[in-house]
């Protein structure tokens, strides 16, 4: 995708002052980076490192609830923390 921006003020310091630091080498590589800082502040997109620990995560509730139905696992209730790991 192409997209041709004009930045004023607050926001063109703040790329200025990314590229005189060197933080960046281009304007555009300030704005992916500035939308990867977005994205790590909100989650608004899974990684595929996230998204892959979801779906074996969601894969391993479906064996458990697959164990309880077939009553091959037993839940236990506790208390507290420690009287699980007593």
């Amino acid at each position: 995708m192409n997209i041709s921006m004009h930045f004023e003020g607050y926001a063109e310091k703040i790329i200025a002052e990314a590229l005189r630091q060197g933080l960046v080498k281009t304007k555009a590589e300030a704005l992916r980076l500035g939308l990867l800082e977005l994205n790590d502040k909100y989650g608004l997109v899974a990684t595929d490192l996230e998204q892959k620990e979801l779906e074996q995560d969601l894969a391993e509730f479906d064996r458990m609830e697959k164990r309880l139905a077939a009553k091959s696992t037993k839940l236990h209730h506790a208390k507290s923390i420690d009287e699980i790991f007593a």
